[in-house]
């Protein structure tokens, strides 16, 4: 049954028994949102009995009506009940939030002010008149209707939250923060008030725009102070969770996140909130079991499928990765990121033309792209295609100029240099390097790359030697920068200093490199170490055939004793 008619059926039962049986009041039976305290059973009389039956066949005929779509008469037929049965505070609550849903506010106003007007009404109707006379900018109207919501019913929100708006939304800052003020004074608030008191002062801290301010402090104080109520409540709970969430307190939401899925496993959304409060904090592994079971309820989630592969991506399983960028496609073609770190998982896996394949499907559906042409970029590079890596890396730099310069770092100049060099352009592969440096001075890997090129053409030794020693100061356990100080040396004439450095770079090498091996054995020739020449040079051929390295070793003396 739709929630509609759930709800006027629960109301038509209601003044059923009200008339038939036990003569009470049928808003006594209704019930009563927090801080809202209702009298006790009333004997009625035949006056009042005949009122109400009358409401309740204005009600049955406008029940019939809205079961027929008409919905004009059915609402008309409602507003007459309300009329006949003012007392009926959930009729008249909910007639007057349709009335304001069709802009007859007028009618909303009429009705609301005979409920008002009813002896034993709550601070509910006082509060919904404070809010439509708001919306309907009569604000003196608004204020006192307010203000006589909060002196019925001092437990209920609604009426602070209704003149703080009124307050904030016409600049009377201190007038909103004396209401948060009285409101935080009601002598035990439920959890419901405090979160919603939370709310206020959120909204107050979120006008004066400050990241850290006493505001946000009382928010959490509030919601604390809530916490501790231990509310068996699931929306109470939810709302809660949202609450420390918005804060920042990501480690007190997932705990109440994850009590609601213990207590309350059909609450919606819980995966997805726990994901993202986990990705928040960088919690990987816990970020990746709840967006698995994401994908568990939900294997259409294209969200979910892409922060799994982002996650996957990080902890460097590109073929997961691949795998869940795949699925972020297929369910959302329109997905464009997921193209992109798509072609960086093949090209990290080694697959540079799956890449490019890749990223000319993205440019044929999204058009171009800065994102597109640097990773195009690299997976020639790959290849060692170094023109057509030049060609996108210029098609980038166009680009980025016309749309958004940012991406325009150091990091990207970087490898527009370290391809320029690798094709033996080396002028145009400084003048890249140089304005990487410019942009980011101290930058490790810049500093390293230039200095090695320089000392490996036997060139600006000691400019080179002054970048490499920079680049160590920041990671001394560098083994390529150590590699590259032990080659400067080298080239400076200090073979017995660059052979300590080379062994150590040894020493912290992860995967054989043939080019220490290399270095290794030029230092051991020039120290008159033929035997150790010759050991690490065929280490080199071992890892990488070079006839630069062929020939040095046929030029080494035959083996016989070192010397």
């Amino acid at each position: 049954m739709p929630p509609r008619i759930q709800l006027w059926s629960a109301v038509l039962a209601l003044a059923m028994v009200s008339i038939t049986g036990c003569q009470t009041a049928p808003h006594s039976s209704v019930r009563v949102p927090p801080g809202i305290t209702k009298p006790g059973p009333v004997v009625d009389s035949p006056e009042v009995l005949e009122k109400r039956a009358e409401a309740l066949a204005r009600f049955a005929t406008g029940f019939s009506l809205e079961l027929k779509q008409e919905t004009e008469g059915a609402l008309d037929e409602y507003y007459k009940a309300v009329l006949a049965d003012p007392g009926n505070e959930i009729l008249a609550l909910d007639l007057s939030r349709r009335f304001v849903q069709a802009k007859q506010f007028g009618k909303a106003v009429e009705l609301l002010k005979k409920a008002a007007a009813e002896p034993d009404a709550t601070g509910l109707i006082s509060a919904r008149l404070g809010y439509i006379y708001l919306q309907m900018g009569r604000t003196n109207e608004a204020i006192a209707a307010n203000q006589s919501a909060i002196k019925k019913s001092p437990g209920s929100i609604a009426g602070y939250q209704n003149l703080f708006i009124l307050y904030s939304q016409t600049g009377r800052t201190n007038e909103a923060a004396r209401v948060i003020n009285d409101a935080a004074r009601q002598p035990d608030p439920g959890a419901a008030f405090l979160i919603d008191l939370a709310d206020l002062y959120f909204a107050q801290n979120g006008a004066a725009r400050k990241t850290n301010s006493p505001a946000l402090a009382a928010a959490l104080a509030t919601l604390n102070r809530a916490e501790k109520l231990n509310s068996p409540d699931r929306f109470v709970l939810q709302k809660l969770a949202d609450g420390f969430s918005a804060l920042g307190e990501t480690k007190k939401a997932a705990a109440m996140y994850l009590k609601l899925m213990e207590r309350h496993p059909d609450t919606p959304n819980l995966h997805e909130k726990l994901a993202d409060l986990y990705l928040r904090d960088q919690d990987k592994k816990r970020a990746s079991e709840q967006l698995e079971a994401i994908v568990r309820d939900n294997p259409t989630n294209p969200q979910a499928w892409y922060f799994l592969g982002s996650l996957a991506y990080e902890d460097k399983r590109m073929e997961r990765a691949a795998e869940c960028y795949h699925k972020t496609m297929l369910l959302n073609p329109n997905f464009e990121q997921a193209y992109y770190d798509m072609a960086a998982a093949q090209i990290a896996l080694n697959k540079p033309r799956v890449a490019l394949d890749q990223l000319d499907k993205a440019r044929d559906k999204f058009g171009q792209s800065f994102v597109g042409e640097f990773f195009s970029a690299i997976a020639w590079s790959r290849l060692k295609d170094y023109t057509n890596a030049l060609r996108f890396y210029t098609r980038a730099e166009i680009v980025a100029d016309a749309t958004d310069t940012n991406r325009l770092n150091h990091t990207f100049y970087f490898q527009v240099g370290s391809t320029y060099e690798r094709a033996g352009q080396i002028a145009e592969a400084e003048k890249y390097f140089q304005k990487s440096l410019q942009l980011s001075p101290n930058f490790a890997e810049c500093l390293n790359y230039l200095g090695y090129m320089w000392a490996d053409r036997g060139t600006n030794l000691t400019k080179a030697r002054e970048m490499i020693d920079q680049a160590l100061k920041s990671e001394p356990t560098n083994a390529a920068f150590l590699d590259s100080l032990g080659w400067v040396l080298y080239k400076q004439g200090q073979p017995r200093e660059a052979l300590k450095h080379i062994l150590k770079s040894l020493e912290l090498t992860e995967e054989p490199d043939a080019t220490l091996y290399d270095h290794l054995g030029d230092i051991q020739a020039v120290l008159k170490n033929p035997d150790k020449a010759r050991d690490a040079w065929k280490k080199a051929l071992g890892i990488e055939p070079s006839a630069a390295i062929e020939k040095k070793l046929r030029a080494l003396p035959d083996r016989n004793r070192s010397p």
